[in-house]
């Protein structure tokens, strides 16, 4: 063991471990970070301060309403001109930019700047809003194991784990990540494989059992076998399958992007029309077809439509903030409003990820506290998850661990302790043991069939009982799923775990739908499934191995408590609080904002055909078509933020 902590070095920085923390500080780059925000507030201020000396000196005020088209309308025309030239496309950011300059050619500067700087406010709220829900999660890549310590001759080398070959020995030393897809050559130990399989208890393995890169080994020294290079590894598989997953544009985004070319190339045709067929077929003189065509612009601008959504997803996700759900986006508010199920991953995500001891049966003569003494006597050194279960439970119930005066393990079984003069063993039990106890017998099948990680008690050579262990749900997750389904939301649960525990723990939550045994590929294909049935699916997870299904579900939710890395990098929403109940609450939520946002659809079209109509029929003059059009717009975002109380 010497040559193995000389190859390493002193100090190593675990990749997940968080770096000290820094205090915020002002400077230019926070600045320029929220420069869309900044200019739009200047542009406002600027617009404000023309109209206020517009009396006093009309040249200055015309120089401040220019700087104020500029801060207000660089950024959106940026972006309208780079669709124009790059994509060969409208979009509505030049459409408002000439609908700004339509007013201010005919004198109408105020109502110009007015449009200007609400639409640009609306794109500053929504980037703002997404820089803060972001935060600064961990990357997926940063999981990955960076080294490994290969066996050499006589000695250890630690080299990374790009330069590992098959068939290379590496050694895996207590409580480290194990670098390589193998098999073991010796060695014993458990491995805690819930970032890759989802599985609640760490899996015994002995030699000639495989292991997975990125899981947690146990309390046992390993020598593994490699059997993939770095990047055939199945957890190089999931990094893959979440950069494709994430690579999908949604379908509803390709067609609103559609939609908004569409509107915007039929507004400057119709403008354009109507500056030139009035004059040659109409007899119109040019300066009154230009002023009706000024007019149809403004009001025909998407202004009041396109604040009918924003300010009320940014309530939405406001409020969500409030109760500690963070959103990445409106976009997935919107989802969420439309979502008809939910599938949940099992283990950490419905239940709490630790096990617990659920039963303690004695068999005929021996006593239910003495069996909890001797057992925790004899895993109290123990560091493994099942061992401190028990040790707990005992410590509960106010017992005295004793001192087990010899321990040993029994390879692929269990262990066996001498307490106080007397071996106990405790290990695996087998329902087709013919000495057990028909007692005994009876009782582990209802055990097992309820989910329960079973294990026989031995005095001597006599049985003394069973000790049952299990991943407890949850508190809330019975009233999570129960409010979920008074939405008529379909819930499901997609796990690594066995699928008899997973039923057992489905029909303890009331989920409807369960799938177990499944690796990260096939919770993936599920998630593909659920969409062609339903449409829209959410899932809710916290491991690196659902990082996959959470990409390419609609909206994927990570537990922001006890998440891991990979979890909260690819996942749409998180939850910080880990409260499952807030699931319900923020579909609901979004199913309200989605009502809003109809609602202001409707109304903010109504009043543009209405200004439209106005416009031909009645001569509506361009100040009247402003505040028309502007107080439709002041209307929508007081609608929106009705979401805030």
């Amino acid at each position: 063991m010497e040559a193995v902590h000389k190859a390493m070095p002193a100090t190593q920085k675990s990749a997940n471990q968080p770096g000290p923390k820094r205090r915020p500080r002002f400077s230019l780059l926070a600045l320029l970070r929220h420069r869309e925000m900044l200019l739009t507030i200047c542009s406002g201020g600027l617009m404000l301060a023309a109209w206020g000396i517009g009396s006093w000196s009309q040249m200055f005020s015309v120089l401040l309403y220019i700087a104020s088209y500029v801060l207000g309308g660089y950024l959106k025309a940026k972006e309208g001109l780079i669709t124009l030239f790059k994509d060969r496309d409208l979009d509505v950011n030049l459409l408002m930019i000439a609908a700004a300059l339509g007013a201010a050619s005919i004198g109408y500067w105020n109502e110009g700047a007015m449009l200007i700087f609400i639409f640009a406010l609306s794109g500053a709220m929504e980037s703002f809003a997404s820089e803060r829900s972001r935060k600064d999660i961990s990357a997926l890549i940063a999981l990955k194991p960076e080294t490994a310590l290969r066996v050499e001759g006589g000695g250890m080398k630690q080299v990374t784990v790009e330069e590992l070959c098959v068939g290379d020995l590496l050694l895996v030393r207590p409580g480290e990540v194990i670098p390589a897809d193998g098999f073991i050559q010796s060695g014993g130990s458990s491995v805690n494989q819930a970032t890759i399989t989802g599985e609640s208890i760490p899996v015994d393995k002995r030699q000639g059992d495989g292991v997975y890169a990125g899981t947690l080994n146990g309390e046992g020294a390993l020598y593994v076998e490699v059997t993939s290079p770095a990047e055939g590894t199945l957890f190089a598989k999931i990094v893959a399958l979440v950069e494709q997953a994430q690579n999908e544009t949604p379908q509803t985004q390709r067609l609103i992007k559609r939609l908004e070319g569409v509107y915007a190339k039929g507004v400057v045709l119709v403008t354009i029309g109507l500056i030139i067929l009035p004059v040659l077929l109409l007899d119109w003189a040019w300066s009154v077809a230009f002023y009706k065509a000024m007019v149809f612009l403004v009001v025909a601008s998407p202004c009041a439509i396109v604040s009918s959504v924003m300010p009320a997803m940014l309530s939405a996700m406001s409020k969500s903030a409030r109760r500690g759900v963070l959103f990445k986006g409106g976009v997935h508010m919107d989802h969420l409003g439309v979502t008809k199920v939910v599938a949940f991953d099992k283990t950490g995500t419905l239940t709490a990820g630790l096990p617990v001891v659920t039963e303690l049966i004695p068999a005929d003569g021996y006593e239910r506290l003495e069996l909890l003494s001797a057992c925790a006597a004899a895993e109290n050194l123990s560091e493994h998850p099942l061992a401190r279960a028990i040790v707990r439970k005992a410590e509960e119930e106010g017992l005295e661990i004793k001192t087990a005066e010899e321990l040993q393990a029994l390879t692929g079984w269990g262990i066996e302790a001498r307490i106080e003069g007397t071996i106990w063993r405790i290990g695996k039990a087998d329902e087709n043991d013919p000495s057990l106890p028909e007692a005994l017998r009876h009782n582990l099948h209802l055990l097992v069939n309820d989910g329960n990680t079973v294990s026989v008690i031995q005095c001597g050579d006599k049985y003394a009982g069973l000790i049952a262990l299990k991943d407890t749900i949850r508190p809330q997750a019975k009233a999570a799923l129960s409010k979920l389904h008074k939405l008529g939301v379909t819930t499901v649960m997609l796990t690594g775990d066995r699928s008899g525990t997973a039923q057992s723990v489905a029909r303890e939550a009331g989920i409807d739908l369960v799938y177990g045994d499944l690796l990260p590929q096939d919770k993936l294909n599920h998630i593909g499934e659920l969409r062609a049935k339903y449409g829209h699916v959410v899932m809710v997870g916290d491991g690196v191995n659902d990082a996959p299904a959470l990409a390419a579900a609609t909206v994927g939710m990570a537990m922001g408590g006890g998440g891991s890395g990979a979890a909260l990098e690819v996942a749409d929403v998180v939850l910080m609080n880990d409260d499952l109940e807030r699931v319900a609450e923020t579909i609901d939520l979004a199913r309200r904002a989605r009502r809003i946002v109809k609602q202001n659809l409707i109304f903010a079209a109504s009043v543009i055909t209405l200004l439209i109509i106005g416009n031909f029929a009645q001569n509506l003059p361009l100040p009247l078509g402003v505040v028309g059009h502007e107080g439709s717009t002041i209307l929508v975002i007081l609608n929106g933020l009705r979401l805030l109380r």
